[in-house]
């Protein structure tokens, strides 16, 4: 199983913690990720990092759909990649939630599965330089034809020859848009993906493959956990409590929480609504405690080295190509010896 490390997006400031990266790629790590919410962006710190490795692959989990046009995220990522040395870039997409998109980037959510579908096609056009770019989407189209338009705009093609094979992977968890990510990306990263609920994707992901007239076995499913290297194993669940009650309950609408959704289908409905009830009341400390010991501990590795070390075959064995982690330096290491990666440079 390929490893990658998640870096996530920064607090009030800005910190890469470029040797754990360093590490992860020595110790033989596939990937390193970054994301961003409404503060730091998720590319410009993969430019840095390119900057300063070999060979790690350089991936978001998530860029916001919404921040950038496909134009826009396709020079982008494009750029990354030429700068990184080629085939190092792996551009992951998500729609975020209408809270964001309306709020912070001042954009109509409109139909996200549409949205999607000709964000990826567009991004994938301008990459293969075939021709000048034409799209004719239900909700985005090149050129522009909408309102406010004067009706000269142009099809053109790339000037930068770019790398036409760059991945893209979605951040999807939904029906409709797992069958979606698997018919148009080249990846997958699944939100609230544990090892057993594995059963429940697979035929949404081979009914897009089947569209697409694509292989299994070049759909990359790329999971998340956090891994914390410790003997008190009550203490490090509550230590993940706070991020999950934050995404849980606060993070969205209160009818649309896609954090909530996948909560909910992993058959803690009640402590979902629970938990959503008293964050948005401000109860926040109770609504912390009121996430399960239980919804933690599955999609998490946390406890000593021989607990970790166990409960890691299962994802081994969930159908996830990658795992992204979470965690300092002593869970890199211990995650390397899992998987058993090649670490002889360390």
């Amino acid at each position: 199983m390929k490893l990658g490390l998640m870096l996530g997006y920064s607090g009030a400031e800005l910190k890469i913690p470029l040797a754990d990266v360093q590490l992860a790629e020595r110790l033989g790590y596939d990937s390193v990720w970054t994301a961003e919410a409404y503060g730091s962006d998720a590319i410009t710190p993969l430019a840095y990092i390119a900057a300063h490795t070999e060979r790690i692959r350089l991936g978001t989990a998530v860029i916001q759909l919404a921040g950038r046009t496909p134009a826009n995220a396709a020079m982008a990522f494009a750029t990354l990649d030429a700068l990184a040395g080629g085939n190092r870039a792996i551009c992951g997409i998500g729609v975020s939630g209408p809270q964001i998109v309306e709020g912070w980037y001042g954009q109509p959510w409109g139909k996200p599965y549409w949205r999607i579908r000709d964000y990826v096609t567009i991004m994938k056009k301008i990459w293969a330089r075939e021709e000048p770019v034409v799209h004719e989407g239900r909700e985005i189209s090149l050129p522009y034809r909408g309102e406010g338009a004067m009706g000269v705009g142009k099809p053109l093609k790339s000037i930068l020859h770019m790398n036409p094979n760059i991945p893209v992977f979605l951040g999807t968890g939904m029906e409709s848009t797992v069958k979606l990510t698997a018919e148009v990306a080249d990846g997958w990263l699944p939100l609230g993906f544990v090892p057993g609920t594995a059963s429940l994707y697979e035929p949404w992901i081979q009914e897009g493959l089947d569209r697409a007239g694509k292989p299994r076995d070049g759909f990359e499913t790329q999971a998340m956990t956090q891994v914390i290297v410790t003997e008190d194993v009550k203490a490090a669940l509550d230590r993940l409590k706070p991020g999950i009650a934050l995404y849980v309950g606060g993070m969205g609408h209160k009818n649309i929480n896609f954090h909530k959704e996948m909560m909910v289908r992993r058959g803690f409905g009640d402590a979902a609504n629970r938990i959503q009830e008293l964050y948005l009341a401000k109860r926040k400390d109770e609504a912390i405690a009121a996430v399960p010991d239980e919804f933690v501990d599955q999609g998490a590795l946390v406890g000593p080295a021989a607990r970790i070390r166990d409960r890691f075959r299962a994802w081994e064995d969930s159908g996830a190509t990658g795992l992204t982690i979470s965690g300092v330096a002593n869970a890199i290491r211990l995650m390397a010896e899992c998987a058993r990666l090649n670490f002889a440079k360390e």
